[in-house]
């Protein structure tokens, strides 16, 4: 600043902007005049100076166009035109300014409205007949309709030049982006891939806006922009409305829409008479923005990052270019108002004009306030001490001087007198320039595009290895969300399996890995099957079904590729819920769970199942864990702790009974299967010599199977029992799916004493490698022996039926199998069902014999669930998860595919009888094939034992 005026005038300007960084001081209109005419054009040359000062500082500022104008124009039209430009953001600074430019809705659409207004078109809609009359409001009516066709033509917008089209869309378009974000946000809901949900997004976006710049409409959402909301709500506009609705809300878009429509046209009625009012009214806008844009609670804190306030300069005012009607607008509006913006005046006045902004318009009486005395000579700081206490006084007279007695009073102008040494100008080394701390705001730095960038970039990293740590983890996952009730776990031999119950859309035949194929191809369709008849209930019953979990091996791996357990144990209870949903009132709905490869994450599967039936009430029981493993009792304890009952169709363990009342089981216990095995043992020993007999059993110290340790040891005790001289027992490995029984062979072949009898506690997948080293081995090869084994073998597909398994010659195996199906054939409906029900079944496929059903596998899934089912719904009535755990020991069900399914006789932590039970022989017939036959069977409900003349060898 070149002056000691503009080096004061300078301070207390930057003082007061370092009020405004701490709170919301009231901001004056600052009128500079000298107190002598003649120096009226240095006053001018400081405000000036003061501009390029605030320029230099940072500071959001406008220069309203003073000079004189072509035309006849009274002062209230000149000064509207001082602010008709300022609505546009260009004219408030450039980059260099704290945060980003300003925007000016409320102000826009003020200009639109007077644009549409004066519009050539209108002249001749206005209504001319008087208001109330019925031509009155017909002509009004059509004025209002015409008004807002052309508002709709200018889209509420001022007219602006086609270089700020774009502009105006990325405007519009902002208010897309929550909806954008909402609709990407339901997208993920239904967990699709993340790229499905962004263009969800992007696509809702670009729908919004090509509706919203239809021509000749307006704008979608017209009546949620924030400048429709102050439009149809301040209190200024009140008397210019006609007792309209002034209600808006997003869904009610209709009468939003007619109260927008209807103020506008009060307003422009109001703005074509003319008067103080439109001048007031664009004062208020541009307050109402500058307000808006400085509010500190908005979303991007915007007031805390503009830390200065907006000045407006006004080189001269006088009556001729309107801006004394100006600043007397600014000055009623505020009165009025009695709300603070935060908008700083800044205007040089001649000094024969000043004494107009203290009276009214004839300028003529004295000032209110006593004139300053003129600063003294010797304390080049006077000046800026009584401005200082100018303002204070200023400040504190506002309260008074608002009031509406004091009509003559402008209270919101702070007029300054300069005298004239302090206008004269300063050696180049005095000149100064004070600024307030330019500090930067706490909210500037850590609310801004890089720190939100900052952000987002870790918000992305961080969803990406989420999003990834849920594909690695869940079966099935989009970019936020997962289905929680199924995981991914290591399978045996590498890969990965999904596991848990599938109570969403997760299809396990949809992660099988190689080596399954025909099987995986029938799991898939059983999957698509038992999913459409859940649906069918849930549409068409949604009140009389109850939900039974199904749990078994649904899954594949390198090391145990087959799926014959799963496939046939699914299409059993797919089975029984179709004759159950077309025969009975209450429904059954079935949910699928895996418990990986044989059953070796069933642990994970039954925390899965017990979760999800603290969820819904209607799953009442489970039927499968058909393999017996080191995990047994855990996952049958835990299912107990969740009420459900476990029907279990081919689990032959003994003590599973005895330690858990929720279990029930159709397969003959290990213990019984070797009680049996001992018929033909005695047989076999004869009356002479005690023979030798030796135990082989699969090694389980580094693997979960838990049945072939009990089958060693039942079958070890019956052999003793039956006297035979027992050789040391002998274990073999599995390595990599393929057991390890060379060394066995040749030890057992090769030995002092060759065994006459093995009994084999092993797996049906073991049985071939052991048939190809005892055909081989010398001492084996040309010796007769007998191998006993459980009921695993039942799963063989032997040469006699169609499979690709057998026995090496002069080796008899003996066999335990779990199902009886030739003597229930006769007295069941199970294979006409079958043959109804499974479309992949052609004719005469439906027998006991058949490949899909020789197993027994499917019949006795078929049985456990329909026995579970009886219990859930006893009296045709839908029972609850603890009465039908009781309803259990009340089941008894003639008819079914392996006899009568009866728990009437089951004890509490004991054994039970009537077990469905095969005896089965197995020999290699000249030919060179092997032929299975049935020694002896029992139909389930048949408690009778079996004795050594029915089960005869001979």
């Amino acid at each position: 600043m070149s002056t000691g005026a503009g080096i004061d005038v300078q301070r207390q300007l930057e003082s007061l902007i370092q009020d405004f960084r701490a709170g919301d001081p009231p901001m004056p209109v600052i009128v500079l005049h000298a107190e002598d005419a003649a120096d009226d054009d240095r006053v001018t040359e400081l405000v000036d100076e003061l501009r390029e000062g605030q320029q230099r500082h940072g500071t959001r500022l406008a220069v309203a166009p003073t000079e004189p104008q072509p035309g006849d124009l009274d002062p209230t039209a000149q000064a509207v035109r001082l602010l008709r430009d300022l609505g546009d953001s260009r004219k408030w600074g450039d980059r260099s300014a704290t945060y980003r430019p300003y925007s000016f809705p409320r102000l826009s659409l003020v200009r639109a409205l007077q644009e549409a207004t004066d519009d050539p078109e209108m002249r001749e809609r206005w209504p001319t007949a008087p208001a109330g009359t019925p031509d009155g409001n017909a002509q009004r009516e059509q004025a209002q309709t015409h008004l807002l066709r052309i508002l709709a033509r200018q889209r509420w917008r001022p007219r602006r030049p086609s270089r700020r089209n774009r502009q105006v869309l990325l405007n519009d378009v902002q208010q897309f982006l929550p909806m954008g974000v909402l609709g990407a946000f339901t997208a993920l809901l239904t967990r699709p891939e993340w790229y499905i949900a962004v263009l969800a997004g992007i696509g809702l976006m670009i729908l919004l806006a090509a509706l919203n710049h239809v021509p000749g409409r307006a704008p979608l959402f017209l009546w949620l922009r924030r400048e429709s909301r102050w439009f149809l709500t301040t209190t200024f506009l009140q008397s210019a409305a006609r007792r309209q609705s002034t209600s808006v809300r997003l869904l009610r878009p209709v009468r939003s829409w007619r109260a927008i429509a209807a103020r506008a046209y009060d307003v422009s009625e109001a703005m074509r008479e003319g008067g103080p009012f439109p001048l007031q009214l664009y004062v208020l806008a541009l307050f109402e923005d500058l307000r808006d844009s400085h509010r500190r609670g908005s979303w991007d804190l915007r007031g805390l990052k503009r830390t200065r306030p907006p000045v407006l300069f006004l080189r001269r005012v006088g009556r001729e270019n309107g801006g004394i009607e100006l600043i007397r607008a600014v000055s009623d509006v505020r009165s009025r108002r009695s709300e603070l913006d935060p908008l700083l005046i800044v205007a040089g006045v001649a000094a024969d004009d000043a004494a107009l902004l203290d009276r009214g318009t004839d300028g003529n009486a004295l000032v209110n306030r006593p004139q300053p005395q003129p600063p003294s000579r010797t304390g080049p700081s006077r000046l800026q001490q009584r401005l200082r206490h100018w303002y204070d006084e200023w400040a504190g007279n506002l309260r008074a001087d608002q009031s509406p007695s004091r009509t003559n009073a402008l209270p919101w102008v702070l007029r300054i007198p300069l005298p004239r040494d302090e206008l004269v100008q300063l050696r180049q080394t005095d000149w100064r320039c004070v600024r307030a701390g330019h500090r930067p705001s706490v909210a500037r730095v850590v609310w801004s595009v890089y720190s939100l960038a900052l952000v987002l970039a870790l918000a992305a990293t961080v969803g990406v290895v989420h999003a990834r740590d849920l594909h690695r983890t869940y079966c099935s996952a989009g970019l936020l969300t997962a289905d929680r009730d199924t995981e991914l776990r290591p399978a045996p031999g590498g890969g990965t399996e999904c596991v848990g119950i599938a109570a969403g859309d997760v299809r396990f035949g949809a992660h099988l890995s190689g080596g399954a194929d025909e099987e995986g191809g029938r799991l898939r369709e059983l999957e698509d099957l038992v999913h459409a008849e859940n649906a069918e209930v849930l549409r068409d019953h949604p009140g009389a079904y109850v939900t039974v979990v199904y749990a078994g091996p649904l899954s594949s791996s390198p090391v145990d590729p087959s799926l014959v357990k799963g496939a046939e144990e699914l299409a059993g209870v797919y089975l029984a819920q179709r004759v159950v949903n077309e025969n009975y009132r209450v429904k059954l709905r079935v949910l699928l769970a895996n418990g990986g490869a044989d059953m070796g994450h069933q642990s994970v599967t039954a925390d899965a199942i017990a979760e999800y039936a603290d969820r819904d009430p209607t799953v009442v029981g489970v039927v499968g864990f058909g393999r017996d493993l080191q995990s047994s009792p855990d996952v049958t304890r835990r299912l107990h702790s969740a009420g459900l009952p476990v029907v279990s169709g081919t689990n032959s363990a003994t003590y599973l009974p005895k330690e858990f009342s929720n279990w029930f089981s159709l397969a003959a216990p290990d213990e019984h299967q070797a009680e049996a095995l001992g018929l033909v043992a005695r047989q076999l020993r004869g009356r002479g010599r005690a023979p030798h007999a030796l135990v082989l059993a699969r090694d389980t110290k580094e693997s979960q199977d838990r049945y072939t340790s009990e089958q060693a040891l039942y079958g070890g005790e019956m052999l003793k029992r039956e006297g035979f001289r027992m050789l040391p027992a002998q274990s073999y490995r599995v390595a990599n799916g393929k057991p390890e029984l060379r060394l066995h062979a040749e030890s057992i072949c090769r030995g002092e004493n060759v065994p006459s009898v093995i009994y084999f506690a092993g797996r049906v997948e073991d049985i071939g490698p052991l048939m190809t080293q005892l055909g081989v081995e010398p001492g084996c090869a040309n010796r007769e022996i007998s191998i006993l084994t459980g009921d695993d073998l039942s799963k063989a597909k032997f040469s006699g039926t169609g499979g690709r398994d057998g026995v090496a010659p002069r080796i008899t195996l003996y066999h335990a199998a779990l199902a009886e199906l030739r003597e229930a054939a006769s007295g069941t409906a199970f294979y006409q069902d079958a043959a109804e029900h499974l479309p992949w079944l052609e004719d005469g496929e439906a027998t006991y014999d058949a490949p899909d059903f020789a197993s027994g596998q499917t019949a006795l899934s078929h049985d456990a669930t329909r026995a579970l089912y009886w219990a859930a719904s006893l009296g045709d009535v839908r029972q609850s998860r603890a009465a039908t755990w009781i309803n259990l020991r009340g089941v008894k069900l003639d008819g079914m595919a392996t006899g009568t399914i009866d728990f009437t006789d089951a004890p509490l932590y004991g054994e039970r009888h009537g077990h469905s039970i095969v005896l089965a022989r197995v020999q290699r017939t000249p030919e060179g094939v092997s032929k299975a036959e049935v020694l002896c069977s029992r139909p389930a409900g048949d408690t009778k034992p079996l004795d050594v003349k029915e089960c005869s060898v001979k």
